[in-house]
């Protein structure tokens, strides 16, 4: 387990070519890169690169939330219709409770930019103290429904997903996570900010 203070990080990127070596795998670097950018507060990662195989998903899961002690676990792919696409049923079925209103956010951000966005059916759950969520597989949509959308003044139009996490880690007991505003605000109420 790690220390209260540090957040730690499951990335699995689900993928049967990637995981193959077909290909170089693009959803760990992208979110690893935007955590080093969004994060002030400490953190630290453990990934997995695996295939689209339901047990092998939900296998990875349970070790990263159970064994591991990740307060917060992303996985990027395999959540389109084709039969292959199995994060969604692999993500429930090791949940404890479901959180629908992620994934209703993710398709609205992505549905400014494709119709097809529909097709995604990505969820967020909570097992035990923490909180999974599954993330679209391109490196541009993982940044944009991670953060939102803005307008040409740098206004957000569309909030990201991102800003609930700090404040629903919070709720479930995991470490108080701290962002750098330009990349993306944590919303809390204000009983909940911490003096720095």
């Amino acid at each position: 387990m790690t220390t209260t203070d540090e957040l730690l990080i499951g990335l699995v990127s689900i993928s049967d070519r990637a995981s193959q070596g077909v290909y170089e795998d693009q959803g760990i670097p992208a979110l690893r890169d935007w955590f080093a950018r969004a994060l002030t507060t400490p953190w630290r990662m453990e990934t997995r690169l695996i295939p689209d195989e339901q047990a092998v998903i939900e296998g990875a899961l349970v070790e990263l939330v159970d064994k591991v002690g990740c307060h917060l676990v992303l996985t990027t792919g395999g959540t389109g219709p084709a039969p292959r696409d199995v994060t969604p049923e692999a993500t429930l079925a090791v949940a404890d409770r479901v959180m629908p209103g992620f994934g209703e956010q993710m398709r609205q951000i992505s549905l400014n930019f494709v119709p097809t966005a529909i097709l995604s059916r990505q969820v967020g759950v909570i097992r035990g103290r923490a909180l999974i969520l599954n993330l679209p597989g391109q490196p541009k949509s993982i940044r944009e429904t991670l953060e939102g959308l803005r307008d040409s003044d740098g206004q957000t139009t569309v909030p990201g997903i991102f800003a609930a996490v700090p404040y629903c880690l919070d709720l479930i007991g995991g470490p108080y996570v701290e962002t750098d505003e330009a990349v993306i605000k944590a919303f809390r109420p204000k009983s909940a900010i911490r003096a720095k």
